[in-house]
């Protein structure tokens, strides 16, 4: 649209005619009049929305928000590619920006640091698309020769870099959120984006962490990249591509790994030097043939020193280790580690057997069946073995599969045979009393194939034997009696309660009850084992059962006598001493339960006594609570008493 303010006579004004007056008052320093001028296009024509003129537009507008000293007004209106506006205009906003950034006290504001790092790069491009060579040989008067260009733009481009420099010193921020480095990367691809970054952001919001180490890389400061993404991923053992958080940057951190990893191979740093290089195949690096060289040399020095006196074998160990990582297939690495690994052993096996017997482990994992590895483990099993069948032994245990090696190798050794023999024999009666029958008949039959590998073994036998090493087993138990059938008569309760006044003198008490109730559980479940020959065994079983309820009489635990009763553990009507303990067990706490004030209950433990008395068969109800009379004894149950 054409507007002629004269009447017809004059040049028609139009929205492009009035920025460029404005523009040229701009550049004449003529400031008064370039508000009027764009509050007419303005009201005229309205902002323009296209470019090139919008960028001229918007450029304007920031540089005058500029010389107020409004930067959120200035930045906001800057655009990311001024290309179209006046150079003029853009010049002068860069250098008021350069000014404001300069100032004690405006370091931080990121805002007016994006405006410099976009229109500087800009400004500073090799191919100069903005005119800025034209713009200077008009404002010198003469032409700018190619010697003097390059040197004014190395000397501007020094001045920002400097200045971004040290706002990045002294805020203390790494190569990954520098300014500088997002200036570098404006002035290569490009990647800072005004319109992302609010005036009150950080440098982080001036370039992305992945261009920031794509233009770290570029420039040859790896360094600085790897020093910068381990203070944010401090586990560098953990960086690998297949992690989300590293993959954008994978590509940039394994080539700045290899580059120091070689640089640290050639420096002597053996170890840091693995390590860079592990990090980077781990990141996706395929090892090239000379990089392979590397490894296999820092693998042969690491840990070792020219004279061989300060040597490190841990550090050499590390190193080895993560040689072969990298070269699994490498033999002369494998067999060095293996050997390092022994003499580890060797070394440890006086002072820590634990670490001795995980050195040769480890070197085992090495090389499976290495000679030396498995002697030295079958020389700590040994002196183990001897300990255990001494009772010193205080590890944490001796796993059977390794004695059972140990038997292969040296088949004529007598402690792992004796040591394994008791190992089977223990499982047989822990699962037996358990109640895990098959398990302990299974651990039975191993029993019988170690000590006799040709027998045959049928399922009678078996039993036999698990019943039998039940019943040495209530032998061995320290009870402070003999086994023997049921006895009888008021003798045998005044020798226990001599018993229990005795261990409960000398503190013993518990231990003597968890020993007969032991002895009591193992003869019960001999006894319950099918087979002909029993007879002997279940009167065993009887008198260990008899001499627990006396002790629990004498000691007065009435409630642990009547559990007993009332888990089918005594039998009622099986023997007269046993019949009495328990209906004295139920009369003495119905005289407690009384003192308590519980009538119900002493009630309910007089009725059962008087079952006790009255010889109640063994499954028949004798008290219910709901009920005063017995149940029919179809219903039965001697867990009905309750």
């Amino acid at each position: 649209m054409r507007v002629d303010t004269n009447g017809g006579g004059g040049p028609p004004v139009t929205a492009e005619s009035l920025l460029d007056a404005a523009v040229q008052a701009f550049l004449r320093a003529e400031f008064d009049i370039v508000r009027p001028l764009l509050h007419r296009l303005r009201s005229e024509f309205g902002a323009p929305g296209a470019d090139p003129a919008a960028v001229r537009y918007d450029v304007l507008l920031g540089a005058l928000a500029a010389r107020a000293g409004n930067w959120p007004e200035a930045v906001r209106r800057c655009p990311d590619a001024p290309y179209g506006a006046e150079t003029g205009v853009v010049h002068a906003l860069a250098v008021s920006a350069l000014r404001e950034l300069a100032r004690e006290g405006r370091h931080e504001d990121a805002g007016v640091a994006a405006i410099v790092i976009v229109l500087w790069a800009y400004l500073l491009e090799d191919e100069d698309l903005g005119g800025f060579r034209a713009l200077l040989q008009e404002r010198r008067g003469a032409p700018v020769s190619d010697e003097l260009w390059e040197q004014a733009i190395g000397q501007l481009r020094g001045r920002v870099a400097e200045l971004l420099r040290a706002h990045d010193a002294r805020a203390g921020r790494d190569a990954l959120a520098a300014w500088h480095t997002a200036w570098e990367a404006e002035c290569q691809i490009g990647a800072v984006f005004l319109a992302d970054v609010p005036t009150d952001a950080g440098p982080h919001a001036l370039v992305s962490v992945e261009e920031a180490a794509r233009q770290l890389a570029h420039h040859g400061r790896g360094d600085d990249l790897l020093a910068a993404y381990a203070t944010r991923h401090p586990a560098v053992g953990r960086w690998s591509e297949e992690a989300p958080e590293h993959r954008a940057c994978a590509p940039f951190l394994r080539r700045a790994l290899v580059d120091r990893g070689r640089d640290r191979v050639r420096a002597g740093a053996w170890g840091e030097a693995l390590a860079d290089l592990g990090a980077a195949v781990r990141l996706g690096h395929p090892l090239g043939a000379e990089e392979r060289a590397d490894v296999l040399r820092a693998g042969k020095n690491v840990g070792r020193s020219r004279t061989g006196r300060d040597n490190a074998p841990l550090a050499r160990i590390e190193g080895l280790e993560q040689a072969l990582a990298l070269l699994p297939e490498d033999e002369l690495l494998a067999g060095e580690l293996t050997a390092e690994l022994v003499r580890q052993g060797e070394r440890t096996a006086a002072t820590d057997p634990r670490a001795s017997r995980d050195w040769y482990a480890r070197a085992l994992a090495v090389t499976p069946g290495h000679p030396a590895a498995l002697a030295g483990l079958d020389a700590q099993l040994r002196a183990d073995l001897e300990k255990a069948l001494q009772g010193t032994y205080t590890g944490d245990g001796i796993p059977a599969d390794q004695v059972r090696g140990l038997l292969s190798r040296h088949p004529g050794h007598g402690p792992a045979r004796r040591w394994l023999e008791n190992h089977y024999t223990e499982h047989a009666v822990t699962a037996a009393v358990a109640g895990r029958s098959d398990e302990a008949r299974g651990a039975v039959l191993a029993l019988l194939r170690h000590q006799d590998p040709a027998g045959a073994y049928d399922g009678e036998l078996v039993d036999d034997r698990l019943a039998a090493l039940l019943v040495a087993a209530a032998r061995r138990t320290d009870t402070g009696t003999p086994l023997a059938g049921p006895e009888d008569g008021a003798a045998l309760e005044r020798r226990v309660a001599s018993e229990v006044a005795a261990a409960r003198q000398r503190g013993v008490l518990l231990a003597r009850r968890a020993a007969l109730e032991r002895r009591a559980a193992l003869l019960s479940t001999a006894a319950a084992i099918p087979g002909p020959g029993r007879g002997d065994v279940a009167r065993m079983a009887d008198g260990a059962l008899l001499h627990l309820a006396l002790h629990l009489q004498a000691d007065a635990a009435w409630t642990d006598l009547i559990d007993l009763f009332l888990g089918g553990r005594i039998p009622t009507g099986a023997d007269p001493a046993l019949a009495r303990a328990v209906r004295g067990a139920y009369l003495c706490r119905a005289r407690a339960r009384e003192q308590a004030g519980d009538t119900e209950g002493a009630r309910h433990d007089r009725a059962c006594a008087d079952g006790v008395r009255a010889g109640t068969p063994a499954r028949a109800p004798l008290y219910r609570r709901e009920r005063r009379t017995p149940r029919p004894s179809s219903d039965s149950g001697q867990d009905t008493l309750w």
